[in-house]
């Protein structure tokens, strides 16, 4: 019996086989797809796992790195001339309101063509200049609080730097910086050694030049001439001018205006070549309102901007000499002062 029973599922077998089983899945892997994994509730699909990045995206990262540098925009305003420019009615009050209509400007006689034109709205950047000579030992305490009512008084967007000139050197105290907070290095300041006003001027000036602000000034306070610069007064002056700053003197010095080469004459030659201003304050009240007034005038200016007529090649007249500026205004009766011109660049 169980050698037929043998026999017979050996027969069916041979005349039946069995069906073809189906094919095996290929994995994720072999296929080329990514699995499916389910995220945890709102976290993103981690990289490699999200589909294919938006062009719109890639365009405007393209787009944006095709921008113009800020470097190549700064290289094309450097040609040109900035003129801050402050108007006082017969009262001494500022005059506000006027319009791009009322200016004129004028270089060496030739009237140009104002490109910019702008009142109370930018910034400004300063400089301090703090004279810590020995002889200024007596006065540093005012010094200080005047640096404090002038920092106090900042806009936003205004930014300060503060240098000390004495004992032969010119030391930075605080960078360029928003924060209304004197530095403890002013309060710690100590008066000794000799005078380097010009140093400090040229100094000054050149961290100024690299500001983006269009109004640049420097307020320095000294009581007494320059006995230990390497740089002279005209190269201070020259680099002063070369900046497009303007320069706010306060003469300390007791006895009043000096000898023509003497620290008082150089701080109102300073102010006059710049279109700044030039107080006499030996202390007190007055030297407080030198930087009060100073810091309101800076927010009450008119700032101006032209090319040059006279830089056109076929003129042959860019040959670094000095060019006077004018600005004149349609009403009459008004003060208006601005520095009284600039060196041209050479060829």
């Amino acid at each position: 019996m169980v050698i037929l029973l043998n026999l017979l599922l050996l027969t069916t077998s041979l005349l039946c086989p069995p069906a073809e089983l189906p094919p095996r899945p290929s994995s994720p892997q072999s296929s080329g797809q990514q699995p499916f994994r389910q995220q945890p509730f709102g976290q993103q699909p981690a990289a490699g796992q999200a589909g294919k990045a938006n062009p719109a995206v890639k365009k405007n990262q393209t787009a944006k790195d095709q921008e113009p540098r800020q470097e190549e925009t700064l290289a094309i305003e450097t040609n040109l001339v900035v003129v801050n420019v402050t108007i006082r009615d017969q009262k001494h009050q500022f005059v506000p309101n006027l319009t791009l209509r009322n200016f004129r400007i004028l270089e060496e006689e030739v009237e140009q063509k104002i490109l910019s034109f702008d009142y109370e709205e930018n910034p400004f950047a300063g400089a301090i200049l703090l004279d810590a000579s020995g002889s200024m030992e007596s006065r540093l305490s005012l010094v200080r609080a005047a640096c404090a009512i002038f920092v106090d008084r900042l806009r936003e967007g205004d930014s300060y730097s503060i240098f000390s000139f004495g004992d032969a050197k010119v030391k930075l105290l605080q960078d360029f910086t928003e924060i209304r907070d004197i530095p403890d290095a002013v309060w710690d300041l100590r008066a000794r050694g000799t005078t380097t006003l010009y140093d400090a001027i040229v100094t000054a000036a050149e961290a100024l030049a690299r500001r983006a602000e269009r109004r640049r000034a420097i307020l320095v306070v000294s009581d007494g001439a320059d006995n230990q610069s390497r740089a002279s007064l005209d190269e201070a002056i020259r680099r002063a001018v070369e900046a497009q700053l303007v320069v706010y003197a306060v003469d300390m010095s007791e006895s009043g205006p000096g000898s023509p080469h003497g620290g008082a004459a150089a701080l109102r030659a300073l102010a006059t070549r710049t279109g700044g201003r030039f107080f006499t304050s030996p202390g007190g009240n007055r030297l407080r309102e030198a930087f009060a007034e100073t810091i309101d005038e800076l927010h009450h200016q008119y700032t101006l901007t032209y090319s040059s007529s006279l830089d056109d090649a076929a003129s042959g007249r860019r040959d670094g000499r000095w060019r006077t500026i004018e600005v004149r205004i349609d009403r009459p009766g008004l003060d208006i002062r601005t520095r009284q011109g600039y060196w041209a660049r050479k060829h």
